[in-house]
């Protein structure tokens, strides 16, 4: 019966999270084919840059699979079920959650040191025509080496880093080394491949501050704002050509007689000849939106996007204020640096990991709320993305838009956002702590209390898992681990929410300032440098 029991549950987790499965590369499919280019489109970076950016989803979706699992293992009232009795059986449950990750971290890894810069600098080789294939697939390898050396030597570190006291002074120098691979070998692996994810997720967090911060601000804003009017647009746009054609003819005629113009003269016609082409290639852009049936269709939609992006300011804000809630919590109930800023369990209200907890026992509620998180995350990110662009410093690399994105762009973009999936999984944990720790499972606390006869009667309480629980009484998860291997990345992140949320802050400023967005914006820019896209008119 208890077999039965283990076996249902866990083809109910590992069903949901197929069903997720599928659902995410759906929409990777649909999100990449979205913003890939037509005139430059490749199959291998559309294959790649869809799986890597599904294997970050479905990375992030096993999060839910590890918390239903441990959460599932107890009654409520804080004992064990039949099946989840046995410290075996425990354990073979939380090895399968931890090889799911070891796998998924492996290719992630493979991906963002391997995979992903061999192709982008295969296709980088590819734009000189004076280059063969065998020659791009060699210069490509030796680009991509340097990535792989990268990969290498942050395994090495968080390999042979031991987090315990080594062996004294008076030990051999072999005592020493064995003591090094017993590390590696008892913690199988866990510190390389957590040492190697949080440097990523530190590069994650990055983007995420500088992207997802925005784009939290600027998507539900300019749902709230719209568009300017089409019709407007045109007639604004046609009284520019006018002026910029009268601007150019006054010059011309500065020359008819004869007289050459002035050097200064000469670059203001260059300068207004540019500017008149950029005018004429937005009025075409233009008269395009105008005949397009999905300009109108969202025109009649307008209420439904007020609605929304009503809806994404408030989880915008609900957001910010969690994520305020819990680094306030951990300044003042925290260690502090050296602990990384790591608390066992909520001192303070968290409203998001009081709904978590509530919606955990109704599974898969909790699973549909934390995919619904990641996705949230995603969107607001693209919108920062798109909105920005992908910039090196002060450089702008690429433009992101649709059907007009090249294909390194995609990978870019793709590598972006896998980082930035990557630290969701911190971001969830920040918002719900408690939640990402221990689920909902509860433990009992033995007391004694004198009775009116002879003896003591035994009452037991119903409580929280939390650090004071005993060891074998509450199972903590496998991404909780992988989370806080390193107390000084934990440190790291904790700073890194209070440059986010001043980030949003900042962001929602700007874009409350800014006038509502042209219906072609960012298609026709002045310094466009994109091969993708200008005379699109399909």
């Amino acid at each position: 019966m208890a077999d039965q029991t283990l076996l249902s549950e866990s083809v109910l987790g590992w069903s949901i999270f197929t069903i997720i499965l599928l659902v995410i590369l759906a929409f990777c499919w649909i999100y990449i084919r979205k913003f890939q280019s037509r005139q430059e489109s490749e199959v291998v970076s559309t294959i790649t840059a869809i799986c890597a950016l599904a294997i970050a989803l479905i990375t992030s979706a096993l999060l839910p699979v590890d918390i239903f699992l441990v959460s599932f293992m107890k009654y409520p009232n804080g004992t064990y079920k039949e099946w989840a009795a046995n410290n075996v059986t425990r354990g073979q449950i939380e090895d399968t959650v931890l090889y799911g990750y070891y796998t998924l971290y492996s290719i992630i890894l493979f991906c963002v040191f391997l995979w992903i810069p061999f192709v982008y600098f295969y296709y980088e080789e590819r734009d000189d025509n004076n280059v063969n294939r065998c020659s791009q697939v060699k210069n490509a390898l030796k680009y991509t080496i340097g990535f792989v050396i990268v990969c290498v030597v942050l395994l090495l570190i968080g390999a042979f880093v031991p987090l315990e006291a080594p062996p004294g002074q008076n030990s051999t120098q072999w005592e020493k080394v064995q003591y090094l691979f017993e590390e590696l070998g008892s913690s199988h692996g866990l510190p390389a491949l957590s040492f190697s994810i949080s440097s990523l997720t530190l590069i994650g967090m990055l983007a995420v501050i500088t992207y997802t911060a925005y784009g939290m601000s600027v998507l539900p804003l300019n749902l709230i704002k719209g568009t300017r009017s089409v019709l407007y647009e045109r007639l604004e746009n046609t009284e520019d050509i006018d002026d910029v054609e009268h601007q150019i003819e006054k010059l011309k005629s500065k020359c008819k007689d004869g007289r050459p113009l002035s050097s200064r003269d000469r670059n203001n016609l260059q300068e207004l000849e540019g500017k008149l082409q950029v005018l004429r290639r937005r009025g075409r852009h233009l008269e395009i939106a105008e005949r397009n049936c999905c300009t109108k269709v969202g025109s009649a939609l307008r209420p439904f996007k007020i609605l929304l992006g009503i809806f994404f300011i408030l989880v915008a804000l609900l957001f910010t204020i969690a994520l305020f809630i819990s680094n306030l919590d951990k300044a003042l109930h925290s260690a502090g640096i050296s602990s990384g800023f790591i608390i066992f369990g909520t001192n303070l209200t968290n409203p998001l990991n009081e709904l978590l907890l509530a919606l955990q026992p109704v599974f898969p509620l909790d699973y549909i709320l934390i995919t619904v998180i990641t996705m949230y995350f995603v969107l607001t990110s693209m919108a920062g993305i798109r909105n920005m662009g992908i910039w090196f410093f002060w450089i702008r690399l690429y433009k992101i838009r649709p059907k007009r994105t090249r294909p390194q762009a995609l990978l870019f973009l793709c590598m972006i956002l896998l980082l930035i999936v990557l630290h969701t999984s911190y971001m969830i944990y920040s918002l719900a702590p408690q939640y990402v720790m221990y689920g909902s499972q509860k433990y009992l606390v033995q007391t004694q209390m004198p009775s009116p006869g002879p003896g003591n009667v035994t009452f037991g309480t119903t409580r929280i898992c939390d650090a004071d629980a005993p060891e074998d009484q509450c199972t903590v998860t496998r991404s909780y681990l992988f989370l806080h291997k390193f107390w000084f990345f934990s440190t790291i992140y904790y700073f890194g929410n209070w440059a986010f949320i001043g980030a949003f802050l900042i962001g929602l400023v700007v874009s409350c300032c800014r006038g509502k967005k042209s219906v072609i914006e960012g298609e026709v820019e002045a310094d466009d440098s994109d091969l993708s896209d200008d005379e699109y008119v399909h």
